[in-house]
């Protein structure tokens, strides 16, 4: 699992920032999922190592332009582009009705080829090997933050073992990859979970914009290993944050430290922390790393690797 940061800006584009996007890899299965939309989105895939093809879901936070505007530009990108997959869409109550209206009014046929699920409390969506979940957060509008969760995977099979033991190749081993209890022809009943090492740790990503500090936020983002969570503006400015709904450094490195999680990434900044400005995004860096010392600020196309929790290899790159 690997995030890039497609926009870091919030509200608009800067010549160093595009506005919110953040796309998840899942190599293992050749495709990528992407959390936010906003204007100029398909343009900053051109520049990164994803190609538009890879992209499957789609999760939107909230109706604001920011967050949204990209969404028709790559969709129709998409469809000249004959990917063919259909597209899920998720996201808050008006997603559909506005994605059927700019498709009505651009003339523009998108079909069977769009799936939009509208969101609630709890879960999202789930397959073999991921579960998403969301939960509502405190802004302007509706908005929901989302907790992807990689399930648990057996450990390694002790194929020597298994051997020395005398079980006969075949489909049995493949419940025994599994963990479960099979019977032998012999009679023998063999645990599964005796032939493999310790499970794979799933591991956990948590989403959170736009929102001001609320307990929902640290619900979702219990133990995860990464928090990307918004830090639109500095401690200094947490008035104009709460007139706003938004959060400042502190209070995305205070949802951090209450949720327990492993690392904290920073994005959704305001343009007024430009270079040369009274205060700077280092300033914003500093104020949260003194209460969550293990933040990092995003940036457009930085990749994050995801490790296990038993890997120790550098991730950050």
């Amino acid at each position: 699992m690997e995030i890039t940061f497609l926009g870091t800006s919030s509200g608009v584009p800067t010549r160093a920032r595009n506005v919110s996007s953040v796309a998840l890899r899942l190599p293992q299965r050749a495709e990528a999922w992407l959390f936010d939309c906003g204007e100029g989105t398909q343009h900053q895939l051109l520049r990164s190592d994803l190609r538009s093809s890879q992209i499957s879901r789609i999760f939107i936070t909230h109706m604001h332009g920011d967050h949204i505007f990209g969404l028709m530009g790559l969709i129709a990108s998409m469809g000249l582009a004959g990917t063919g997959h259909p597209l899920e869409i998720y996201g808050p109550p008006g997603l559909e009705e506005y994605l059927r209206a700019c498709e009505k009014y651009s003339y523009m046929r998108i079909g069977d080829r769009l799936r939009v699920h509208l969101v609630k409390p709890g879960l999202v969506f789930e397959d073999k090997e991921f579960q998403v979940t969301c939960l509502p957060l405190k802004h302007r509008v509706t908005a929901f933050g989302y907790r992807v969760t990689e399930k648990d995977r057996p450990g390694r099979f002790n194929l020597a073992k298994a051997q020395k033991l005398g079980i006969p190749p075949g489909p049995i081993y493949g419940d025994l990859k599994k963990g479960k209890v099979v019977t032998l022809d012999d009679g023998r009943k063999i645990n599964g979970s005796d032939l493999c090492g310790q499970p794979e740790v799933g591991r956990k990503m948590v989403y959170c914009t736009d929102t001001v500090f609320c307990d929902a936020a640290v619900e979702l983002a219990q133990d995860a290993d990464v928090l990307i969570h918004e830090a639109t503006f500095a401690h200094k400015d947490a008035e104009m944050a709460f007139d706003r709904l938004h959060s400042t450094s502190t209070m995305a490195a205070q949802v951090a430290l209450l949720a327990q999680v492993k690392q904290l990434i920073m994005t959704h900044f305001s343009p007024r922390y430009m270079p040369g400005n009274d205060l700077t995004l280092d300033d914003l860096l500093a104020e949260a790393r003194a209460i969550f010392p293990n933040t990092i600020m995003a940036k457009d196309f930085l990749n994050y690797a995801i490790p296990r929790r038993k890997a120790l290899a550098q991730s950050l790159h």
